[in-house]
Parts: C-alpha cells; sequence; structure tokens
C-alpha cells in the first residue's frame, strides 16, 4: 500500500478535479503490476494496474489507495475491471466520498465474491486526496497558502531593495507548486506593489512546458492597471479579477476588453465575497489554490477558516524596521500540523496542515485494519 500511495503521488497536477489513486497488484508475494491515474480522463489506476500485471493478476491481491468507482464516468466501473482480471483479494486503504460511490464500490465487489479488506493506511490515503474530498464535501477548493519571511517576521525588504527573501532554490519549489495547482491568488495590494506575472516558470531541461493555472486577483474597486503585467498577458493565460458590488463600471469594461474575466461578488464584506469566490472555484471544479498574498489577504483567509495548508519560508536575514503588531489572543491562533521541515538554499520550509477537518470514509465500509 505504501508503494499505491508513492504512485499516486505522481498524479498531482495532471488528474484533477479527479483524486490522485495509485494501485498495486501482487501474486505470490511479488509485485507482478502497478500503476496510477496519470491524467484526467485516462483510465483509473486499478484498470493500468491489472492491465501491467496480464494474466498474472488471477487469483491475486489488488491494493488501491482509494475505494474503485462503480459508476459509468469518463471510462468505465473500476469494479468491473477487477472483476474481469480475476484478483481473489482487494486491499482498499480509504474510501471514496463521491455520492456515486461513497461505500458503493466495496458493496459490490463483496457482492461478486471478491475478499475486501479497508482502511489499510487510511490516514495517509485520505491526506493525500485531501483536495478532492474537501471539493466533494465542501464544495470549495484546497487552498494553499504560500509566504516567505525573514526571521524577525517581515514578508518583504524595504523598497528599492532586491525584491527576494528567499533563496533561488526555495522560488524553485514554489514554481513547480504553482504548475500542480488550478488558480493562483493574490489580493489587489500585492498586485500594485509587485507587479506580478503568476506563472509558472519552465523547468531547465524539460521538452514541455509547465502547466500554468488560472491567476485571480483579488480587486474589490477593479484597481488593476491595464499596464500590469497581468492584465497585458490576460488574452495568452486567463485572469479573473474579483470585484466588489460597487466596483466601477467603466473600469469593468476596461479589464474586460483587455481580455480578463470579471467576477463580481456580492457579499456584505469582503470574507463574504471571498468565501462566494471559493465557492465559484469550487462550481468550476478547481480542486487546488494558491494563495501568495499579501498579508491583509492571507490575514483575512485565515480568520476566516478558508485555508488548508501552509507553505511557509523562512529566510536566514533580519530585516528590522519596527514592531510586527500585535498578536492575537493565544487560543485564537490557528495551529500548524507540520508535515515536512527542509532547508532549500539555506532557507527552513515548514509545510502542514492548519485547521483542516478529517474526512472519514463512509460509514458502510468499515474496516479491518487500524489506520495510520
Amino acid at each position: 500500500m505504501r508503494r499505491a500511495l508513492e504512485l499516486a503521488a505522481r498524479g498531482r497536477g495532471f488528474v484533477e478535479p479527479n483524486p490522485q489513486v495509485g494501485a498495486v497488484v501482487v501474486r505470490d508475494g511479488e509485485i507482478v503490476g502497478e500503476g496510477w491515474h496519470e491524467r484526467f480522463g485516462g483510465p483509473h489506476a486499478e484498470v493500468v494496474a491489472l492491465h501491467a500485471a496480464g494474466t498474472k493478476a488471477h487469483g491475486g491481491t489488488l491494493f488501491v489507495t482509494l475505494e474503485p468507482c462503480c459508476h459509468h464516468g469518463k471510462t468505465p466501473p473500476c469494479t468491473d475491471a477487477i472483476r474481469a482480471a480475476g484478483v481473489a483479494r482487494v486491499v482498499v486503504a480509504t474510501g471514496d466520498p463521491f455520492p456515486a460511490v461513497a461505500g458503493r464500490g466495496v458493496e459490490t465487489l463483496r457482492a461478486a465474491g471478491l475478499d475486501v479488506e479497508t482502511g489499510l493506511l487510511a490516514a495517509e490515503a485520505e491526506r493525500l486526496t485531501a483536495p478532492f474530498r474537501t471539493l466533494v464535501a465542501r464544495g470549495r477548493p484546497w487552498v494553499i497558502a504560500k509566504w516567505a519571511m525573514s526571521l524577525d517576521g517581515r514578508l518583504a525588504a524595504a523598497p528599492g531593495q532586491d525584491r527576494w527573501i528567499s533563496s533561488g532554490a526555495s522560488r524553485a519549489l514554489v514554481h513547480d507548486l504553482r504548475s500542480r495547482v488550478d488558480a493562483i491568488a493574490v489580493g489587489i495590494a500585492t498586485a500594485l506593489a509587485d507587479d506580478p506575472l503568476l506563472t509558472a516558470r519552465p523547468v531547465e531541461g524539460s521538452a514541455a512546458g509547465p502547466r500554468q493555472p488560472l491567476r485571480i486577483v483579488l480587486d474589490g474597486q477593479a484597481q488593476l492597471p491595464l499596464t500590469s503585467k497581468l492584465v497585458q498577458t490576460a488574452r495568452q493565460l486567463p485572469v479573473l479579477v474579483a470585484v466588489g458590488p460597487q466596483a466601477p463600471g467603466d473600469r469593468l469594461v476596461a479589464l474586460e476588453a483587455a481580455g480578463c474575466e470579471i467576477w463580481q461578488g456580492d457579499g456584505a464584506d469582503h470574507a463574504a465575497r471571498t468565501a462566494a469566490l471559493l465557492t465559484e472555484l469550487g462550481r468550476r471544479r478547481l480542486t487546488n489554490l494558491l494563495v501568495e498574498g499579501g498579508p491583509t489577504l492571507l490575514a483575512g483567509m485565515f480568520a476566516a477558516d478558508q485555508i488548508d495548508e501552509v507553505w511557509v519560508f523562512v529566510a536566514p536575514l533580519i530585516l528590522g524596521g519596527g514592531s510586527a503588531g500585535s498578536p492575537p489572543s493565544l487560543p485564537d491562533v490557528p495551529r500548524l500540523a507540520v508535515e515536512d521541515v527542509s532547508f532549500p538554499g539555506g532557507d527552513v520550509l515548514i509545510r502542514g496542515t492548519i485547521g483542516a477537518p478529517r474526512i472519514t470514509s463512509p460509514a458502510c465500509l468499515g474496516s479491518r485494519f487500524a489506520s495510520g
């Protein structure tokens, strides 16, 4: 199952809005086939692994990280392929929360006489599929907050100085992350101050260009300049400008004429409009949203419990420049469940989740394994 989880992770950034899934076929103690869901619309992991195993799958065991589908979507039901392959046993890490499956895949296999066990490494599988589960259960994307800061908590150097706090190695990781999310969002203050492109940089030596996300600016009054890099490239790479109900009409017309898409929220305040925007992105089946700042946008989303994952790069610098502000009371501070700490280019990268509810498997699956 650990191998299946490793394989599943290879699909990140290619399979959305589908979940990342991996599968391994074992017979007589040896792996005879393996695979993962490689791209949206392509064959599912079980089908790839069973095809690789061929006749050796007969009488063997299929390990799969997510409950096999039992309905017709872009591909036929995986339960049909599993039964046709003649495997004797299926081990499922965690259930599929999608309403058309939600326990029915396991029930279908058991009804066909297969030995089905569930719950092996369930926690790891649920974390891997957390963006998909959030989209299904909450109707919005999984939100990743990213920022870089100095040791004394500064998010930027003084005006006129080098704008980069983090190292080149850290920035390369960010560009890889950008290529694997569906959208990137910044607030209007960041757009005005930095004039960013918000694109994923090509990987050196790669023949194919990186996948480019939808670029989003939260811009209540439609202030984004027509001369900005975002607007100037809007006809090549999509830009969505999320505005408030009082945004001037002439500005909306000008931005649309320049190639931007306008989304107008009618919420009573910024938090309500941000929540409505997340719902709209969920309606569009966007699975992962990267929020790159600035501080006001990030603070508002943290306060509204809209952040699921954090990537924070801490550079070994002391920038100084005054007080960082009064902290909130400790009971109100979000707690980070640290998942990984690394040291790209001398920085410290801390990654983890914040306040993300564990979305468990359907109760009807039961479990014959202890998760973990």
